[in-house]
């Protein structure tokens, strides 16, 4: 790579053919081709044959296999194939089921790929940063990750935290002097930026010299190993489930192993039949797709939240957004609508043309030179929209008045200043920002064209001014101006240099009016024991009437300013915290104490951020929310969830979808369990009876056919409708609470019972048709059940419940499955089956519906007698 540090802007942009017009499209699609995606190697995919070979790594398929060939070495020929068959469908199935839950995440993934603002064509575009190449102009702004390596050529102020790179979190100031030193270190390169780095202060323009791999963490990237992803809590536990289960079953049929031999004799024959049917039961019993099939449950539900406008970026937030205690949202453009328009103004003396022109001046915002559209930071477009209402367009404005310097704003000092060079000479700044902090800085006021004295009294009206509009829930902005005498020296660009002696122009007050939807979402909130709290930088009688106007609050009492906080002591406000639901005039430090007080409580805390100094607090939260429109690249990165929408509602709607996903999780397990539980008590009863109840090819056809397609099903449920009228679950809880321990345990005696029912009937025509019976019973028994298990104790009569038509699919397909074997000439044989009467057949199937009634006998009991909420 070459050393772009120690070239001056004109040679790098010669040297990448390019300049400071940018890139035309046309050039930067063939550049795409020959450099190829900005983006970082990543770590190659399984080919389909590895994901294979890894499933026939687990232990329970290994010991299939041996079970496989001894029963081909003892004679057993088609014991063994079908087992063979088995472990290959098994096999398939779960990398089928990888692969949709892989698709899904990475479709999620590049839902919520970073952008960066590049001048393309003449005109600044937001293009995906893997579409980026060397030659483009870039835009970095305060919050913008730095999307490749970059030479600076345009700085205003520009800071740059380079931790990622070089270890030190001090940020680095940026200028666009030429290097004479090619060996200088990455972290004294002051004219470049690097990826993965950020914007933490200022702005600035620079042009990409190298992309992906090519780049300085490209090139580190190349000398470490791919980290591997991370386990979900829930599926930790799962798996640890899983392995207590397997260990539990094992010695079960150990022991059934133990007492066919010791009740039949040592003869091969018994050996051999007695060691297929232990080992496979061990095998069927085991719910291995427990932790795939939570999986794929978390993927669907990643997929829908990403329907509901809130991309899932990290899979724990899944869970734990079932769990959601407390969320901490911001209020503009979350609880409100994002669209700021002015609605009064003041002044102390005629000094309204002077305020439109402070105010768009001082600004960020730009006017279309096409059709007058304003685009902008929803504030900014509102003051530049009051000055074109009024008259005055911010280009003309710049036209004769252009900036020649600023100090951008910053949320510590809420103030933002721009110096501007008239057409006479003169050198004008702008300042504007909070009211109470500019006020602070005024010495005088504009009247009659001229600045006069500030008074007490004077300064007691502005005052009042500005709570008479925070009073009606107004965002008030106020502005002032200072003239120098000379143009200010690049030393000069300091907050306590510019923003002194200034003079008061005028205050304008804006509103943002709340959210429609937010009004339901707060309802819910209330009656799923959720507590919102906002928090805003506006002043405290905004937050206020914000706060009483949604329902968060009743009185002021309820809500307290940053500088209150600040005369707090952790330990007095972890107990207080619950007093408040409003924070007004905070900083992003406070955030983090909000967050940390509420989580000593105990509480599963949300929060939410969009600016480079929420990172910390996004960080800190249980979940991390970035806003996926105003929020930058900084805090979208380490946020747990994006809001493609921005919107409080979709938060709601999230924590609903994440409560749906965990129950549709336990009740997935409780079927797995139960139905795998009612195998191994069938077995262990039929043997301690001295009786042959399934083949071992029975076991697991059973175990293939009724544990997969239900249990997704049922993954598919919606949400159940008092999901949201109920508290948060406590994180902490066992899988096996509210009773979901002992459903299991009396619906597998239960279905047990129902199977030894359905062979002793057939027995008495012959053992044979007795297996047949009892394997189309627990095979059907399953099935049903699985229909009982999508709600936990309402009835499956209620008509008011939402229909699941995967579960009639998982149905048809399963029983239809498990016709097809019993009556097939062949297969019948191989699974050891002899085709039943219609009587038997009817039989089975009726014995196997019992246990719908039977669950909805002990559900009305449960309702009425034991005070188990539907």
């Amino acid at each position: 790579m070459l050393l772009y540090h120690v070239k001056s802007p004109t040679e790098t942009f010669a040297e990448l053919n390019s300049s400071k017009d940018g890139l035309s499209s046309e050039l930067a699609q063939e550049l795409l081709v020959k450099y190829g995606k900005n983006a970082l190697a990543e770590e190659g995919k399984e080919s389909l044959m590895q994901k294979v070979l890894r499933q026939l790594k687990d232990p329970m398929i290994i010991v299939l296999l041996v079970v496989a060939a001894i029963a081909g070495a003892l004679g057993e020929v088609a014991d063994s194939l079908i087992i063979l068959l088995v472990v290959v469908l098994n096999s398939v199935l779960g990398v089928i089921q990888e692969n949709k839950a892989e698709k899904a995440i990475e479709a999620l993934q590049k839902l919520s790929s970073p952008f960066a603002k590049v001048l393309r064509d003449g005109a600044f575009v937001s293009v995906k940063s893997e579409d980026i190449v060397p030659g483009d102009v870039v835009s970095l702004e305060a919050g913008d990750f730095i999307p490749a390596d970059i030479r600076i050529f345009e700085s205003a102020s520009l800071k740059i935290e380079e931790a990622a790179l070089t270890g030190e979190s001090v940020a680095v100031d940026k200028f666009i002097d030429t290097l004479s030193d090619a060996n200088v270190s990455l972290g004294d390169r002051t004219n470049m930026a690097y990826m993965s780095t950020s914007v933490v202060y200022g702005r600035g323009l620079g042009v990409i010299v190298a992309t992906g791999m090519d780049t300085e963490i490209g090139k580190i990237a190349d000398t470490i190993a791919n980290t591997e992803e991370t386990v979900t809590p829930l599926q930790k536990k799962m798996g640890e489930l899983s392995h207590t289960l397997t260990i539990a079953v094992i010695g079960i049929c150990a022991v059934i192993f133990a007492i066919g031999i010791y009740s039949e004799g040592t003869g091969r024959e018994n050996i051999v039949d007695t060691f297929l049917i232990a080992v496979s039961l061990a095998v069927g019993a085991i719910p291995e797709g427990l932790v795939v099939v939570v999986t794929i449950v978390l993927s669907i539900g990643m997929t829908r939240m990403a329907k509901e406008n809130a991309i899932i970026r990290k899979l724990p937030a899944v869970e734990t957004l079932g769990c959601a205690q407390v969320i901490c949202s911001d209020k503009t453009g979350t609880l409100t609508q994002n669209n700021m328009t002015v609605v009064r103004d003041y002044t102390l003396a005629g000094s309204s043309e002077l305020l439109d022109t402070a105010m768009a001046l001082c600004s960020d915002a730009s006017v279309s030179k096409i059709d007058n559209t304003i685009i902008g930071e929803p504030t900014e477009k509102g003051l530049v929209e009051k000055a074109l209402k009024d008259g005055y367009n911010k280009n003309a404005l710049e036209a004769t008045q252009p900036r020649i310097g600023e100090l951008p704003f910053d949320s510590s000092r809420k103030l933002m200043s721009t110096v501007h060079k008239t057409a006479d000479g003169k050198i004008l700044q702008f300042v504007k920002g909070a009211p109470d902090e500019l006020l602070k800085l005024c010495i005088s006021y504009q009247a009659d064209g001229q600045a006069k004295p500030l008074s007490d009294e004077q300064r007691a009206d502005i005052i009042k001014a500005n709570k008479s509009m925070a009073d009606d829930a107004l965002r008030v902005i106020a502005a002032a101006w200072r003239q120098w005498d000379k143009e200010p020296d690049a030393a000069d660009y300091q907050p306590e240099i510019m923003e002194k002696d200034l003079t008061f122009v005028g205050l304008m007050g804006m509103i943002d009016p709340v959210r429609p939807e937010v009004f339901g979402a707060i309802e819910k909130c209330a009656s799923a024991g959720i507590r919102p709290i906002m928090i805003t930088g506006d002043h405290k009688d905004t937050a206020v009437a914000i706060g009483k106007q949604i329902g968060i609050i009743k009185d002021v009492s309820e809500a307290i300013t940053g500088a209150e906080l600040d005369m707090i002591s952790d330990a007095d406000f972890a107990e207080g915290v619950q007093k408040y639901s409003v924070y007004a005039r905070v900083q992003p430090k406070h955030k983090v104490r909000v967050v940390s007080a509420w989580q000593a409580l105990g509480k599963v805390t949300a929060m939410t951020g969009d600016g480079v100094n929420d990172a910390p607090a996004l960080k800190t939260a249980d979940i991390g929310i970035g806003m996926g429109i105003t929020g930058t690249d900084v805090s979208k990165s380490v946020s747990a969830m994006v809001l493609s929408d921005d919107n409080f509602s979709s938060i709601v709607s999230a924590v609903e979808e994440g409560r749906t996903i965990y129950a549709n999780i336990r009740k997935a397990v409780q079927f797995l369990l139960s139905t795998n539980a009612t195998e191994v008590a069938a077995i262990f009863a039929a043997t301690l009876m001295d009786i042959r109840l399934l083949a071992p090819v029975q076991l697991l056809w059973i175990n293939m056919v009724t544990d997969s397609l239900p249990a997704i099903a049922i993954g598919m449920e919606e949400g159940e409708k008092e999901v949201m009228n109920q508290p948060p679950r406590d994180s902490k809880e066992s899988i096996f609470a509210h009773g979901v321990g002992f459903n299991i345990v009396y619906q597998s005696l239960i279905m047990g019972g129902l199977t030894l029912a359905a062979y002793l009937h057939g027995d008495d025509i012959s053992h044979e048709i007795g297996t047949t019976m009892a394997f189309l019973t627990i095979s059907a028994i399953q099935l049903f059940h699985a229909f009982n298990l999508r709600f936990n104790y309402c009835s499956l009569l209620n008509p008011n419940r939402p229909s699941n038509k995967y579960m009639y699919v998982a149905f048809v397909v399963g029983l239809a499955a498990t016709l097809f074997v019993i009556y097939t000439p062949v297969v019948n044989d191989l699974f050891k089956c002899d085709p039943l009467q219609p009587r038997e057949l009817a039989i089975s199937i009726g014995l196997a519906f019992c246990i719908i009634p039977i669950i909805e006998v002990i559900k009305f009991i449960q309702r009425n007698f034991i005070s188990k909420s539907c």
